[in-house]
């Protein structure tokens, strides 16, 4: 049986899916040619094993992951695609902010600085997106 239709992956796929979208999807794509068992991996162990837990919504999961990928300050890319993700499972655009202040005071501003960088960045692109759309 491949790995791609076991159940730990299915049910990492869906819950990719349901929190980025395509921008999951691409991010899994972009390893294809290069690492696809990292891939594979990507998929099954954080999709599938952890933000497939009950014990905390989505939304909690995602604030945690901006307040993480933010403090680390040398993960810009991935914190993008999270910020969409906190936006596409409800975290408003408010919630993101304060989450990002707060890092200032436990990862210095300038993480806080570049996390609302990109945080402008992607809610610009949302707002592009809601016009195109």
């Amino acid at each position: 049986m491949s790995p791609e239709t076991q159940p730990r992956y299915l049910q990492g796929l869906a819950k990719l899916r349901e929190i980025d979208g395509h921008a999951g999807k691409r991010v899994v794509a972009s390893l294809a040619d290069i690492a696809p068992d990292f891939a594979r991996y990507l998929i099954e162990f954080p999709f599938g094993d952890i933000y497939s837990r009950p014990g905390l919504d989505l939304r909690s999961r995602e604030i945690a992951v901006i307040a993480a990928l933010s403090a680390l300050g040398n993960a810009t890319p991935q914190l993008k695609v999270h910020l969409q993700a906190a936006l596409n499972v409800g975290v408003t655009r408010e919630e993101i902010v304060e989450v990002l202040m707060q890092m200032a005071v436990y990862a210095g501003f300038p993480a806080a600085l570049n996390g609302l960088a990109a945080a402008r960045e992607v809610f610009a692109a949302s707002d592009g997106e809601a016009v195109a759309a």
